[in-house]
């Protein structure tokens, strides 16, 4: 039986079957704030719990304060787990606000209904924080099947909170983001299809104004590879993803401006490379290191593997959706 660091080996052998990709710049910080989320939705790939106790430390929030002043960021990206468990998430949306950075909130809903976190709508609203939101489907069945029995209604509840503040409004002066992922092994389908669809419903069931609906790819790592791997359906969504592939996307991939931080203050060129502990590309590895030196990332190497098919297969998939219009 293969041990996990030899899987991970086999990855790592075989990036060259992915396309080689360059960093083009760094303004997007990443953060990892822990695993500890009050859902566990079947398509984690971060493999996210009640029960994980994973947190960023005081020390590594703190350099991320340096590194928002050595190196001029535009935009934070707070995630998780449920990015808001952490204790110092409202220190650290201030101090980013503070110097005029966007922050972006992944925020999974119902966080807005957990005891003592009442007020966590109206912070948000208060520091203009922009708003991505879990919503698999527009269908109760649906959204409680990935995501746990009673999540669709508390999402509900939590969208029409945060319209009464006044995000989702097409002012967009607070930017409430959509995201949809599909139930099983298949692309999602056209994203601009699945919005009409989305605002739609969701306006005429329930009043809720959303600005936009991105579409991500469920990744085959983690939580959602065991599923594939149970049903027997690995493979064949491993050749989905390759046979799909549009290298189109390739110019418009998120790695090649956002650096990705976990809990510890270790560096990746993306979200599903610190899950799969594929070390970045590029020579510095952590956030000391980062802040010590001011480091250029223009034309680094971006480390790569058979799971970057899940980017850029079909219209392409970010943390900000289809890299391209059907």
């Amino acid at each position: 039986m293969l041990m996990y660091r030899d899987i991970i080996q086999q990855i790592i052998n075989t990036t060259e079957m992915f396309p080689d990709l360059k960093r083009e710049s760094f303004s997007i910080l990443q953060l990892n704030l822990g695993y500890r989320c009050n859902q566990s939705c079947s398509h984690c790939h971060v493999d996210a719990s009640p029960y994980r106790e994973e947190m960023m430390s005081q020390k590594n929030i703190d350099l991320v304060i340096e590194v928002m002043d050595k190196y001029h960021l535009s935009c934070i990206d707070l995630t998780g787990g449920a990015p808001e468990l952490h204790d110092k998430f409202r220190y650290l949306v201030k101090e980013a606000r503070h110097r005029d950075i966007e922050v972006i909130d992944r925020c999974n809903l119902t966080i807005l209904s957990e005891t003592g976190q009442g007020d966590l709508a109206s912070f948000l609203a208060n520091n203009n924080v922009t708003i991505i939101a879990s919503l698999p489907c527009y269908e109760k069945e649906n959204v409680d099947k990935q995501r746990g029995k009673g999540v669709f209604e508390k999402s509900i509840k939590g969208l029409v909170d945060l319209n009464k503040l006044g995000y989702g409004k097409s002012d967009g002066k607070l930017k409430l983001n959509l995201v949809y992922n599909p139930q099983g092994a298949s692309l999602p389908a056209p994203q601009a299809e699945l919005e009409k669809a989305y605002h739609k419903i969701l306006q005429e069931r329930y009043g809720i104004e959303f600005n936009h609906l991105y579409t991500i790819t469920n990744m085959p790592i983690q939580r959602f590879e065991k599923q594939l791997r149970l049903n027997n359906e690995f493979e064949a969504y491993m050749k989905l993803l390759k046979h799909s592939h549009n290298p189109i996307n390739l110019n418009n991939v998120m790695c090649k401006e956002i650096i990705s931080v976990n809990w510890k203050g270790e560096l990746y060129d993306c979200d599903f490379n610190q899950m799969l502990s594929i070390e970045i590309g590029a020579s510095v590895k952590t956030l000391e290191s980062l802040v010590k030196h001011q480091y250029q990332f223009l034309g680094e190497r971006i480390a790569v593997g058979d799971h970057c098919y899940g980017c850029t297969a079909g219209s392409g998939s970010s943390c900000g959706g289809a890299l391209i219009n059907e």
